[in-house]
């Protein structure tokens, strides 16, 4: 086939690989490649057009993958008969306009220090697994998970957390979001949830759309309230107790064993969502509630969210026992919701001791910039106060203010600064006094937080002391 003049823009947001793909699909279509003819070697095209090798090799492979190209071993490819689809024209719906906002600070708790991950071992871990893929990496696989990502995870929560588990007990999934009601189904329809207020919303929202009681139960400077918990008669209560979101605070020693009491001798179970348990910065990491229990009763959770990327959609659930049999024979034919390669690549990132280095370094990275946002802050004590910064990427700020958290919100906003108010996660969404704001540190650099501290303050127009003796937390 002589070579064919294909554009490419260069400067165009379209990556090349997917414009040398689309160029050959229509000229397939359009017959100006007929059928049978040979393409140019992958070596040569990329010569001609001055691209990479990669990139013809992506372009082919999505050629190949939908069959307009046909590989031939040891003489090329070649381009094969394809029936032209019928195409429908999609109805031209009025645009969404949504109302996004592009913040110079955005101090969001969910938010990570992306330039510190490690791309490059991440990279060349996926290309291995990729390279050695065999014909049992296209099946689905098990249903709890890929059984060597379950076995690093099991390594990994009893060194770090303390969790007894075996590797057949872990269940895989793609998020909190997906696996507690795949768990809620295991339990009876009559239980009342007791759920932490103020306290991650979407965990209310999951018991409401699957038509399961459910109670909140406030939260002080110790940790969920065990009398609201018996006297309003939840049977399973879900808890964050290694750094409550959003107040922060810690489930005190004395509330671990009265709660893991309460489950035992009443017939219930606690849900153990370890939200932010990787990063503290106090002490040591306290042991997860699971590993202090020895009735079965606690269910434990937790994702790859913060530790590696929110894009990667893994979690998991260590079931006990006893509600391990329920869920292999209720979820018998059910198919894992992540993908096969996603797990493989995190199994051999752990395995290889990647993963306990990077939290290592990761640990050191966030101190500091907790560090730098507490600093900040404390020149304009007494006017603010901070709490819950022993562990987690986001610590509590009351305001001594005549106005409301909505009221500094929309200040902030106004200055292009994101922050959060930590009565939006209360359920009565009460106006509480003096206000209370949520700050994440996690995205920011320890520059832009100095910055955006300073800045924050000046919109909400609280002095700086020079003094800070008069500083609390």
């Amino acid at each position: 086939m002589d070579m064919l003049m294909f554009q490419l823009q260069r400067n165009s947001t379209i990556p090349l690989y997917q414009q040398l793909y689309q160029e050959i699909k229509e000229a397939i279509i359009s017959g100006t490649i007929s059928v049978e003819t040979k393409l140019p070697s992958k070596r040569k095209l990329a010569d001609y057009l001055a691209i990479s090798q990669t990139t013809v090799e992506l372009a082919y492979g999505q050629l190949l993958a939908e069959g307009f190209i046909e590989s031939r071993p040891r003489k090329g490819f070649y381009a094969q008969p394809v029936e032209e689809l019928a195409y429908l024209d999609a109805p031209q719906d009025e645009p969404v306009i949504v109302d996004h906002v592009d913040y110079t600070f955005d101090f969001n708790p969910g938010k990570i220090d992306t330039p510190s991950f490690p791309f490059s071992t991440w990279r060349k871990i996926a290309k291995e697994v990729i390279d050695e893929t065999n014909h049992e990496m296209l099946h689905s696989g098990h249903p709890q998970g890929d059984e060597a990502l379950r076995q690093e995870i099991a390594r990994y929560l009893f060194q770090s957390r303390g969790v007894v588990c075996e590797a057949e007990q872990i269940i895989i999934g793609s998020g909190t979001e997906q696996l507690v009601p795949l768990l809620i189904r295991l339990l009876p329809k009559t239980l009342v949830f007791g759920f932490e207020n103020p306290g991650y919303p979407l965990t209310h929202s999951i018991f409401s759309h699957y038509d399961r009681r459910a109670v909140p139960i406030q939260v002080d400077q110790e940790g969920i309230n065990l009398k609201e918990l018996e006297t309003l008669q939840a049977d399973v209560a879900y808890v964050t107790p290694s750094h409550q979101f959003p107040t922060g605070s810690v489930l005190s020693a004395t509330r671990r064993s009265q709660l893991l009491n309460w489950a035992s001798a009443g017939d219930r179970y606690i849900i153990e969502d370890d939200y932010d348990s990787e990063f503290r910065y106090t002490s040591r990491p306290i042991p997860a509630l699971q590993s202090m229990d020895k009735s079965g009763r606690v269910i434990y959770i937790s994702t790859f969210s913060k530790s590696l990327m929110p894009s990667l959609r893994i979690a998991y659930m260590v079931l006990p026992k006893r509600l391990l049999r329920a869920y292999q024979q209720t979820f018998l034919h059910y198919s894992s919701s992540v993908p096969r390669l996603d797990q493989q690549v995190v199994a051999r990132f752990m395995k290889d001791g990647h993963f306990a280095r990077h939290l290592n370094r990761m640990r050191k990275l966030y101190q500091k910039k907790l560090e730098k946002l507490t600093s900040s802050l404390l020149v304009y004590a007494p006017a603010v106060k901070i709490s819950g910064e022993q562990a987690g990427m986001h610590i509590v700020l009351t305001v001594e203010t005549a106005h409301s958290e909505k009221e500094l919100i929309e200040l902030a906003k106004q200055s292009n600064i994101r922050v959060f108010s930590l009565q939006s996660y209360d359920v009565h969404e009460k106006n509480v006094s003096p206000p209370r704001i949520i700050l994440g540190f996690g995205g920011l650099s320890e520059k832009e937080i100095e910055q955006g501290v300073e800045h924050l303050m000046a919109c909400w127009k609280i002095p700086s002391k020079k003094s800070s003796s008069s500083f609390t937390r």
